[in-house]
């Protein structure tokens, strides 16, 4: 459910407010409990959204936090204006993804983790934070008020349409909700769609209203959207392995006592390994819903759309660093 903008900015208000409520390094007399807020665009039966309630239950008992999560849109429909609260001093943690982050910060190499057929084993997120490179990029966030504090697997994203689609010939022309972002509009770019990029929550009535024509994105949140009313083809090109990338302003943490956001930022990270597994392991099940539900899955030539998107690279449309993918390779140890 969307709020109005004026009760959304009053909550922000007030979660400005709150979140300056706690003790940090200042030497002030210690306030009552650090306020947070986990807020995301996801159905509440995702898996990044259930992720989310956990972190928030395990900070809840651990009695020096209060936490609370908004999902679905509730805050906003909108990742990056969340991310943006959220470098703004809100008391936000938003579950982002590494093409958002290297669209809105400028740090076009964060794309390598999203770019289209780069990374396609899901372990291999699990030796993301102890690598040089993901410091670097942390670095270079916290230099603009946001810290990077987990990235989690959330889903290979693939193409949900009104239209079967078999060969990246069936996709050119279409209207397709994807990432209105670098690495979005490159993916449309090469595959011959029309990117519309809009908030998640305005998917459904678009394809409904026939001004789209489907979209990308993870199985388990065209599920829980109940994207198979309005697109019964789902082609499973798996283009992207979205991330969800946690992240919170580094004054949010900067005001934590040393123990306590020792314990905020384990939790994340474990909770987020922790799902990262589960939504791997609960993706042929949704798939198999979605046939329930009468949509038709296409198992199509990946060769085919990787070929299709081999210029993205020899171009260097995402103005990759050189040897950008071999040194995350290496130190990935892929």
């Amino acid at each position: 459910m969307k709020m109005t903008k004026v009760l959304f900015s009053a909550l922000l208000v007030a979660l400005i407010a709150a979140g300056s409520a706690f003790a940090g390094g200042g030497g002030g007399k210690p306030a009552s409990k650090i306020v947070v807020t986990f807020a995301g665009t996801e159905a509440p039966s995702t898996g990044q959204s259930r992720m989310m309630q956990e972190v928030a239950d395990i900070l809840n008992k651990d009695g020096r936090f209060q936490a609370d999560v908004q999902v679905n849109g509730a805050l906003s429909g909108d990742t990056d204006d969340l991310v943006s609260q959220a470098q703004s001093g809100v008391p936000l943690v938003v579950p982002s993804d590494p093409g958002r982050l290297a669209s809105q910060f400028n740090i076009p190499d964060l794309n390598i983790l999203m770019a289209p057929y780069v990374l396609t084993d899901t372990s291999s997120l699990e030796k993301l934070p102890d690598t040089a490179i993901f410091k670097e990029w942390q670095s270079q966030l916290e230099a603009q008020g946001i810290t990077f504090v987990a990235d989690m697997y959330n889903g290979f994203r693939s193409f949900y349409t009104t239209t079967p689609v078999t060969t990246v010939a069936d996709l050119r022309g279409l209207r397709i909700r994807g990432f209105g972002n670098n690495i979005g509009n490159a993916l449309a770019r090469y595959l011959g769609f029309a990117n519309i990029g809009i908030p998640w929550g305005e998917v459904l009535p678009g394809i409904q209203q026939k001004t789209l024509d489907g979209c990308e994105v993870q199985v388990a949140t065209a599920y829980g959207s109940a994207i198979y009313e309005v697109a019964k083809n789902l082609a499973l090109t798996k283009h992207y392995m979205l991330q969800s990338s946690f992240v919170c302003s580094k004054a949010l943490l900067d005001k934590m006592p040393a123990s306590a956001r020792k314990f905020f930022i384990d939790t994340i990270q474990a909770t987020a390994k922790k799902y990262g597994a589960i939504i791997a392991s609960e993706e042929d099940g949704y798939y198999q819903q979605m046939k329930g539900q009468g949509v038709t899955i296409v198992d199509v030539n990946i060769a085919e759309f990787e070929a299709a998107i081999a210029p993205l690279y020899t171009n260097n449309d995402l103005n990759f660093s050189p040897g950008l993918k071999d040194r995350l390779f290496s130190e990935l140890g892929l």
